[in-house]
């Protein structure tokens, strides 16, 4: 079994679409460990705000197999790949880190790149698992959070699941 961190983002529809891939992802690999949830602004285009987490689950499937499932729940919630990169989404599931691998496969880089420059990937990272050491860099979730400019906006937001 393999620890991943996955970031869940949307910002249409998004309380169910972040529920419906939870409840997807819980039917599929047990339980889940969840982040609380963050709401901020569109980045890199202007757009509604978008709901943010981190989810921790335990993986018995390898990268790959991961790859082809998250992109199949994406497309189930509405997901249109053909899509302007930086737009409105009904749900974006990225593998933050799998395992301690360091690597570019599958057409994803681990750890992701998001995770050294987002507020929305980092903060919720560095809320559920604060003593985490990256496998790149050897800091914790904490240290690198506490280095990350502040210039983006997040806040806390309830969600139930």
């Amino acid at each position: 079994m393999t620890t991943a961190y996955l970031s869940l983002g949307s910002n249409i529809d998004k309380e169910a679409n972040i529920r419906a891939a939870l409840c997807a992802l819980q039917a599929r690999f047990g339980q889940l460990e969840l982040s609380p949830v963050y709401e901020s602004k569109a980045v890199g285009f202007d757009g509604d705000n978008f709901l943010n987490l981190i989810v921790r689950l335990e993986c018995d499937v390898s990268l790959s197999a991961l790859v082809v499932y998250l992109k199949q729940l994406e497309q189930e919630l509405g997901r249109v790949r053909s899509a302007v990169r930086f737009s409105s989404r009904t749900m974006d599931i990225d593998i933050v880190l799998f395992g301690d691998l360091i690597c570019c496969s599958e057409g994803i880089e681990l750890p992701r790149p998001e995770l050294y420059f987002n507020a929305f990937v980092l903060l919720p990272m560095a809320k559920l698992a604060p003593d985490l050491l990256d496998p790149k860099s050897g800091q914790s979730m904490q240290e690198l959070y506490a280095r990350l400019a502040k210039d983006q906006e997040l806040w806390e937001v309830p969600f139930s699941f």
